[in-house]
């Protein structure tokens, strides 16, 4: 078998308590990302072998996580709290058909872009900036 199905995956909002309790994230229709990144340095000089590039491994990025939602303002607003947290919020990505596989990170809440067409469902893009390093499980 080749391929997981991705229906089912979850973006879960921890309420910061002691113990956290997470909360799903309701009508969630696209998820991307951590989009995680390495920074590299350019490191050839007029003595690198063979005449090639060379490099080094720098910083790592958590990079952002973007979700599509169907939006309903009565579901969604508490969203928009996060924007005043003055630390990162705990998140789980819970990923479907693998038991206990989950990425957890901390991330700022850093967009929220409603849409409302004249012609189809209220939608919005909320975006994420993940802070330090994701934890896979």
């Amino acid at each position: 078998m080749s391929g997981v199905d991705g229906y089912g995956c979850q973006l879960q909002r921890s309420d910061m308590g002691s113990p956290a309790t997470f909360t799903t994230i309701a009508a969630v229709t696209n998820i991307g990302g951590p989009e995680i990144e390495r920074e590299t340095y350019e490191s050839t000089a007029h003595d690198t072998p063979d005449a090639y590039r060379e490099y080094i491994a720098g910083l790592k990025d958590g990079g952002e996580v973007s979700i599509e939602l169907r939006y309903n303002p009565n579901e969604h607003d508490s969203l928009l709290e996060d924007l005043d947290d003055t630390e990162a919020r705990d998140y789980q990505l819970v990923w479907p058909q693998i038991t206990g596989a989950m990425w957890s990170f901390k991330a700022w809440l850093t967009g929220f872009s409603p849409e409302g067409p004249h012609d189809d469902l209220l939608s919005a893009e909320v975006t994420f900036k993940v802070t330090g390093k994701p934890v896979i499980s």
